[in-house]
């Protein structure tokens, strides 16, 4: 397995989908991650070089690229101060309901159902 960024992403994959494996990383992001590279899309990652893994990582973090730990930790500040600060949105975080304007009287059944486990 090729490791990027502390994450093992899958070797059978095309190295296209296998980025998107890192969080933070999409499709448009690994395409363009790839085109600028010169690295060819339909490469699997088996088949990378060690020059090419190790372009891919340079790219990512000269392009300052947010992925894994940091984003997650920036993702999770936003939830917390929305929280604090008890807006709609950090209500509705707290309470564990939708919290993009989803209609949750007869539906958002994952998000209630995890709710009730909470409480219970």
């Amino acid at each position: 397995m090729t490791r990027i960024a502390g994450i093992d992403i899958p070797s059978n994959k095309r190295i296209e989908v296998a980025l998107t494996y890192i969080y933070g990383l999409g499709r448009s992001t690994s395409k363009k991650i790839l085109k600028d590279l010169g690295i060819d899309f339909d490469t699997r990652a088996k088949d990378l070089t060690p020059e090419q893994i190790n372009k891919i990582v340079k790219y990512i973090s000269d392009n300052n690229l947010k992925i894994e730990g940091d984003l997650r930790r920036e993702v999770n500040s936003h939830i917390h101060r929305l929280i604090s600060i008890s807006c709609y949105r950090g209500i509705r975080h707290r309470e564990g309901l939708p919290v993009r304007g989803q209609i949750s009287r007869n539906k958002g059944g994952k998000r209630r159902e995890r709710r009730r486990k909470r409480l219970s």
